[in-house]
């Protein structure tokens, strides 16, 4: 029986100027081995409908604080949220080595340009670092916020405007 070869799993990763969000797209993901260092992230585990082997080391461009950062495995996928350790500007790039991988990917449901205001992602803003908070805002890290349901009774058209131009009589079919 042939070993089976470990591969990179699909990655995708955005930031903020204090934190880094990492997600490792492994489906069905049961008791991955996860090491969060202050330079690199080491991954180990088996998913997806064909349980593949996934395998990686992640080199990071610059240091974070495993203590305050945290994971969160899900049945879709693996969730990061590495605390920088330096605040500031942001990364030109996650990798230590600044080439592209075709695993690599920026997650844009969760990007934001360094200039943006960072009003609803204000984690360790002022030095209070609340993750708790941060994911809390979005939603458990589902990547909605928690804003108010939308109001569609703009959308139906009152008596007071008159008839629709659909309204009238439609002739019988023959």
């Amino acid at each position: 029986m042939e070993m089976m070869r470990a591969i990179p799993p699909p990655v995708q990763w955005a930031q903020r100027t204090h934190v880094v969000f990492v997600t490792l797209c492994v489906e069905d993901c049961k008791n991955p081995d996860i090491q969060i260092e202050a330079d690199k992230i080491v991954f180990k585990g088996t998913g997806g409908t064909e349980k593949k082997k996934y395998e990686i080391t992640i080199p990071l461009f610059k240091e974070i604080d495993p203590e305050k950062s945290v994971k969160f495995i899900r049945d879709r996928n693996i969730e990061l949220i590495l605390k920088k350790k330096e605040e500031g500007p942001y990364w030109t790039y996650l990798l230590k080595d600044k080439k592209k991988y075709h695993w690599l990917k920026v997650d844009f449901n969760k990007w934001k340009d360094e200039d943006d205001s960072e009003d609803e992602l204000n984690v360790g803003g002022g030095g209070g670092e609340d993750l708790e908070e941060m994911m809390r805002q979005m939603g458990g890290l589902g990547g909605m916020g928690g804003g108010a349901k939308p109001d569609f009774n703009d959308l139906v058209p009152s008596d007071e405007e008159g008839p629709d131009s659909d309204d009238e009589e439609l002739p019988d079919l023959v």
